[in-house]
């Protein structure tokens, strides 16, 4: 049986739709002639299980992604998990159940950095998920193993620490910029440092398949504020894809709107800053390799009139041409 519902053929639009007959609730987005950005077939199907920076616990950071078509997922980040599945099925992007999916689909957690609310999902999942690896920079797995695994904050589900380790999770380091294929699956996975406040780290993960990419950025910090190149040295790594139209989105924070102080961003971005520095971007690669380039808003803090104020202020500062896509809790995205 097919893990997804079938889809009908239908033209690109920026909104929701549903694939007629089924029911499935898909993004299929734009591919304008006049924009430097141009596919004829996508070759990522990606499904947000949380896409909020805070408040709901049950919508928090997590991106399952595979090849179009495939049923073997990687989950960049994992806030939330099983919440974020069950959406996906209400909506027919699965035909399993939650737990079956969790158990059979997601074949391994890429995590950014080991804040709560990137790996709460993954913790409370531990005791009904199947043995599968977390791959992480070595300071990210080191928290996981020592600060959660420890049989006192929970139960060791990782391969080392304190006994008796139940080695459910392969906990697996990724040297930053070096390729690391992912086993039962087609994809591959790059990690770049990122800095999301004063010496606290973050990652961001290339995931290529065949000759195809997405970058996901966990939470990070501008450049300027942070004191960092972290975000120029991953544009400069990412310039040549971005070039050649490989890229196919970037997923990337905006936190706060433009009102929050400097001083109390704590390691994020706002719309002013997140256009600024995917313009370092641009100053790489030509202004026009940017038209048209989807980018993937994740972590809107869900407070007072913050994303409503956060999508208008990147709207209208959009002097890219960026094709910014706000995602949906278990609605289907194809890049």
């Amino acid at each position: 049986m097919s893990l997804f519902a079938p889809l009908s053929l239908l033209p690109a639009f920026f909104v929701a739709v549903f694939a007629a007959g089924s029911g499935q609730a898909v993004t299929t987005l734009p591919r304008p002639e006049s924009t430097g950005f141009s596919h004829p077939k996508p070759a990522f199907d990606v499904v947000p299980l949380g896409v909020k920076g805070g408040l709901d616990e049950s919508n928090l950071s997590a991106y399952l992604v595979a090849p179009t078509g495939s049923q073997d997922f990687i989950c960049l980040d994992a806030g939330t998990v099983y919440s974020g599945v069950r959406q996906a099925v209400r909506q027919r992007v699965f035909r399993e159940s939650a737990e079956a999916v969790i158990r059979r689909r997601i074949r391994a957690y890429c995590i950014s950095h080991p804040h709560v609310d990137h790996v709460a999902g993954l913790l409370l999942n531990a005791p009904d998920d199947t043995a599968k690896s977390i791959y992480g920079t070595e300071a990210c797995l080191r928290v996981l193993q020592r600060d959660y695994f420890n049989w006192q904050t929970w139960p060791n589900f990782g391969d080392a620490g304190p006994a008796p380790s139940l080695r459910k999770y392969q906990l697996r380091t990724l040297a930053p910029g070096e390729e690391t294929s992912v086993p039962t699956t087609a994809l591959s996975v790059r990690a770049f440092p990122l800095s999301h406040g004063p010496n606290y780290p973050s990652t961001a993960f290339l995931v290529r398949y065949e000759q195809s990419y997405v970058l996901y950025l966990g939470d990070t910090g501008a450049d300027e504020l942070e004191h960092s190149q972290r975000l120029r040295e991953l544009w400069q790594a990412v310039q040549p894809l971005v070039a050649a139209g490989q890229l196919r989105g970037i997923f990337i924070e905006a936190s706060y709107p433009n009102e929050q102080p400097d001083n109390q961003l704590y390691g994020h971005l706002t719309p002013t800053r997140l256009l600024q520095e995917l313009g370092v971007l641009g100053q790489l690669t030509g202004p026009e390799a940017l038209r048209g380039l989807p980018v993937i808003v994740t972590h809107l803090k869900p407070t007072s009139a913050n994303e409503a104020t956060i999508r208008r202020q990147l709207a209208a500062a959009n002097t890219l041409g960026l094709r910014l896509i706000f995602p949906r809790q278990g609605q289907r995205l194809r890049l």
